[in-house]
């Protein structure tokens, strides 16, 4: 059985919206669209290809994928240290509840059930399912704890607005470190979390 991970750009607010581009999720009106790309540090770079070598397939909301497609597939295999060649190769699973047009090679539709399409994946695969980006499809994910592994690189700025990683649907849940915390010259800090078992517990301080 493989394993689930989501990998999510973020700010100090845990706002994680249209990270890479004005155009990429304006919904809610949302002004900040490309607020990551001024901060791009060569250590982030290098997580994010370590993270595709090992992957088994990608796991994608409509958005995401959709903007995937539109550029992934026009690049040469060796492009962004080999990224894109992992991408155009591995299966691509599609969450969505329209019609989406699935022209990349390898990609597929997944549902009417969302949860138990993700199980019978994360089965399927004995490596790395990576979700990336997509927002909306991820707080599917952590309403069902339908993750082993949560990737955050949480950057010093606040926006005071947009959609955040964790939205009224998240439900209470424990995770522990999965490996030490890596700060960037940028002053972003790489975060790796690992699903645990149980709750959070409650308590006083005396």
């Amino acid at each position: 059985m493989g394993h689930i991970e989501i990998n999510l750009f973020t700010t100090l607010d845990l706002v994680a919206q249209a990270p890479g581009g004005p155009e990429e999720d304006s919904e809610g009106g949302f002004a900040f669209g490309g607020w990551q790309a001024p901060m791009m540090d060569p250590v982030v770079g290098e997580m994010i290809q370590r993270g595709i070598a090992g992957t088994d397939a990608l796991l994608l909301g409509r958005k995401t994928y959709d903007i995937f497609a539109g550029y992934w597939p026009q690049q040469a295999d060796d492009f962004a240290g080999g990224i894109a060649g992992v991408f155009n190769r591995i299966p691509k699973y599609v969450a969505s509840h329209g019609t989406p047009n699935l022209e990349w090679a390898g990609s597929s539709l997944i549902g009417p059930d969302i949860a138990a399409s993700v199980r019978e994946i994360r089965d399927r695969h004995e490596k790395s399912v990576q979700v990336i980006g997509s927002l909306d499809f991820v707080q599917t994910l952590l309403a069902e704890r339908l993750f082993d592994r949560l990737n955050l690189v949480v950057y010093p700025i606040t926006l005071g607005s947009g959609k955040k990683v964790f939205g009224s649907g998240t439900i209470p849940s424990n995770l522990k470190l999965a490996e030490p915390a890596v700060s960037t010259s940028n002053g972003a800090v790489l975060l790796h979390y690992e699903l645990a078992d149980g709750i959070p517990a409650t308590g006083d301080m005396s």
